[in-house]
């Protein structure tokens, strides 16, 4: 019986310079493809801050780390119909609404005395269902359309995922009950990009052949949703693999903000390759 390759993603957001965090997530994706592919994917949807020079930066970067990929390299904001297939696909199992809720709206329903403490999950505060129920007849320009959690969750039977990373190890289960009440009817496509991250990566990563999907901790629990929109898009399953954060030396994670650690300003400052590594604990 032959193997299956194995097949890794870096999928960075062209919206600012690639930082020492990048660096490693890169790394770390590259060295689990082992003997197989490491493939390269810009995330590009967010197409108010994305910008084609840091899209170059991010070539030159990996570059100059020593890292090399197969080719192509596909962008999200080539692939909006595939987006709106997918879409089209669980609204025809009834389980997408649109939403026409502001954020404005939103945070005052949570703010109502009845709705008690706020939770947050992996889509940002829990969605109170304020246009659960909505028909997609209701659909306009200005739409967002979000997952009825409930009603996804009763079309799948038991789901459960493999998690190899370090900080999370072995099986994993999802149970309906916590995706509920602890994530919610989390958006599928948002009014200013068509889609979301939710949806892109999970379309994006089966599209790519990826068998094994590498990425920071603090993305372990989207895995839940990932999981559950495959199965409802019916796409092959795949492993995960959440490794640690880099972080500054008040403990914060690193973001795109913090240009002082761009890989760029340590190249400027005569880094080498094996320096950024060092740094990062490789």
């Amino acid at each position: 019986m032959l193997r299956e390759e194995k097949v890794t993603r870096f999928a960075p957001s062209p919206t600012g310079p690639l930082h020492l965090g990048h660096a490693y997530a890169a790394l770390i994706a590259a060295e689990r493809a082992g003997g197989g592919r490491f493939l390269l994917r810009i995330e590009d949807i967010d197409r108010t801050r994305s910008r084609k020079e840091y899209e170059a930066q991010i070539f030159d970067d990996l570059y100059w780390l020593g890292l090399s990929w197969a080719m192509p390299v596909i962008r999200q904001s080539e692939r909006l119909k595939e987006y709106r297939q997918a879409l089209e696909k669980l609204a025809g199992l009834g389980v997408v609404y649109p939403c026409h809720c502001r954020r404005a709206d939103i945070r005052a329903a949570l703010a109502a005395p009845q709705e008690g403490v706020t939770l947050s999950g992996p889509d940002g505060p829990v969605y109170p269902g304020l246009c659960r129920g909505r028909s997609m007849a209701d659909v306009t320009a200005n739409s967002a359309l979000r997952l009825d959690m409930q009603k996804a969750l009763s079309l799948v039977g038991h789901l459960t995922f493999s998690e190899l990373g370090p900080m999370h190890p072995g099986l994993h289960s999802i149970v309906p009950d916590q995706m509920v009440t602890q994530i919610g009817d989390v958006a599928l496509s948002r009014r200013d990009m068509g889609t979301s991250y939710h949806l892109s990566v999970v379309v994006d990563d089966a599209a790519q052949g990826i068998t094994e999907v590498t990425r920071g901790s603090d993305l372990f629990d989207a895995s839940f949703i990932h999981v559950l929109l495959r199965a409802l898009l019916q796409l092959p399953p795949t492993t995960y693999y959440h490794h640690d954060l880099i972080r500054d030396q008040e403990g914060k994670r690193l973001a795109k903000r913090d240009d002082a650690r761009a890989i760029s300003y340590y190249r400027t400052k005569g880094a080498t390759p094996q320096d950024i590594k060092r740094m990062i604990g490789l």
